[in-house]
């Protein structure tokens, strides 16, 4: 598969992202169907990326990450794409990393981002309830503090990563009359916590590999120390200085997976003929593929270019939404003009074309809907 070399690489991240293909290959690609029949991944694929330095690769070392930077993460996320993964749960665990590393207290950092970055623990956030999803203010779950810790009660829904979750930084109410300023975000440890417990995994159209469940809280405790940042009501400030970290990843996947689709149908058009021609000799076809080409090309710059702010710190929410919302957009686009040049064939499981076209459209959704990204972005006209 010929790629453009992204603008923002250099000899060491060309090395490293050899390593991350292969170890893709290798650990990840073969499992898939696997994964998707069990609805999760297994437990030692995190033990064995954290080996290897992918869980934290943008994390200093000083915290037992691998020094890198964001590039490092885009590369991990780019080849996770070309593979045709959607089932490594690893987007929100490195989410939570960075709410750690940017928003937590010097003891939290020390003390849960080893563990993160080893895969000793695997994290999720829990945002999304039962009624309240892209609003956050509308949020129900409660924290109420005692003597020994906060107990929290509430539910939460759609949780990637909450089958096999050891840490959630969970949304909730420390001050239900407060408003955004009622916010907290807290950490809460699953393991021997009798007041958590992990519902169902749910049954998604797409992504089936990945693990996304209900989780309910009823008195489960979290230590006073948990507050991320050691302060209450700071939650929904902490959430937007964040999101932009998220929404760039998913533009990152997003057009690694526009490339695959591409790439994927162009061999399928030279090989399929039809009226006693290779489909890529029609001109419906060549246009169309050409088209493709084109946008993929503008999608490549466009992503290099935010991959290049956030190296650079310039990266803000308008930016981020912008990505998040138009490249989802587009890799919808792009694989539904694809499945139809695959004909029939387009819509069988058996041909990865059709995987990707229904993993595809919850990008369209989480991270923030692309509704809510397009008032982000026109606030600031």
């Amino acid at each position: 598969m010929e790629l453009i070399t992204p603008s923002w690489s250099n000899p060491e991240l060309a090395s490293f992202r050899d390593a991350v293909r292969r170890f893709v290959a290798s650990e990840i690609a073969p499992h898939g169907q696997r994964w998707r029949d069990q609805q999760h991944v297994d437990r030692d694929l995190w033990n064995k990326a954290g080996e290897m330095g992918l869980l934290a690769a943008d994390i200093p070392e000083e915290y037992g990450g691998a020094g890198g930077n964001f590039a490092h993460m885009a590369v991990v996320f780019e080849e996770l794409g070309y593979a045709g993964d959607m089932a490594f749960g690893l987007h929100v665990h490195a989410i939570v990393a960075h709410y750690l590393l940017n928003q937590g207290t010097e003891e939290q950092k020390r003390r849960y981002l080893p563990q993160l970055a080893s895969g000793e623990m695997v994290a999720a956030i829990a945002m999304s309830e039962p009624g309240a999803g892209s609003d956050l203010k509308g949020i129900r779950t409660s924290a109420v503090r005692g003597a020994d810790g906060y107990r929290l009660n509430g539910s939460k829904t759609f949780i990637s990563n909450g089958y096999l979750a050891d840490l959630v930084l969970v949304v909730a109410k420390t001050d239900p009359a407060g408003g955004a300023k009622g916010i907290s975000l807290m950490l809460l440890e699953t393991r021997d916590n009798p007041g958590f417990r992990v519902g169902r995994i749910l049954e998604k159209v797409g992504q089936k590999g990945q693990d996304t469940c209900e989780l309910f809280f009823d008195d489960a405790h979290v230590p006073l120390a948990n507050v991320l940042g050691g302060e209450e009501g700071r939650g929904f400030v902490q959430l937007m200085t964040e999101l932009p970290y998220e929404r760039t990843i998913i533009g990152v996947a997003g057009v690694a997976a526009i490339e695959r689709a591409l790439h994927l149908t162009v061999e399928h058009a030279k090989e399929r003929r039809a009226f006693g021609q290779a489909l890529i000799e029609m001109q419906n076809t060549r246009f169309v593929l050409a088209e493709i080409k084109t946008e993929a090309t503008v999608a490549r710059i466009f992503i290099d270019r935010c991959v290049e702010d956030m190296l650079a710190g310039r990266m803000d929410t308008v930016r981020a939404s912008m990505a998040k919302y138009w490249l989802s957009d587009l890799q919808c686009k792009v694989v539904d003009q694809c499945v139809q040049l695959f004909g029939g064939y387009g819509y069988m499981l058996d041909y990865p074309i059709a995987q990707m076209y229904v993993d595809a459209r919850v990008q369209r959704i989480y991270g923030g809907a692309n509704e809510i990204m397009k008032e982000i972005i026109a606030r600031s006209l």
